[in-house]
């Protein structure tokens, strides 16, 4: 059986062999390059300097949140909760806009 893309939900078959950190997620090759390019914007951006243990940490962070691993607020995606897998629908707890009750 396949593996999932946590970026783009697509299956990776298992003949692909993926970078070390993109097989953790697991991230597929193309998405895992367009993280490549765009860690470059990311530390440009936030004037990271990789020498720093909180830059890179903070590098870390945008790479989960990139790969969909993790949401912009901190908390960790379980995709196991059935609930996670649509993310056109708002996250499980919150309210809907103009809703009475």
């Amino acid at each position: 059986m396949g593996r999932q893309c946590t970026k783009c939900k697509m299956q990776i078959p298992d003949s692909e062999v993926l970078d070390m950190v993109a097989e953790k997620y697991p991230t597929c090759n193309k998405c895992w390059a367009e993280w490549k390019e765009y860690r470059v914007m990311v530390m440009n951006e936030m004037r990271l300097d990789m020498s720093m243990p909180d830059h890179r940490k903070m590098l870390r962070k945008n790479e989960k949140i990139f790969v969909g691993v993790m949401s912009p607020d901190g908390d960790v995606i379980d995709f196991t909760n059935e609930d996670n897998r649509r993310p056109d629908d708002p996250p499980p707890g919150s309210q809907a806009q103009g809703s009475a009750g």
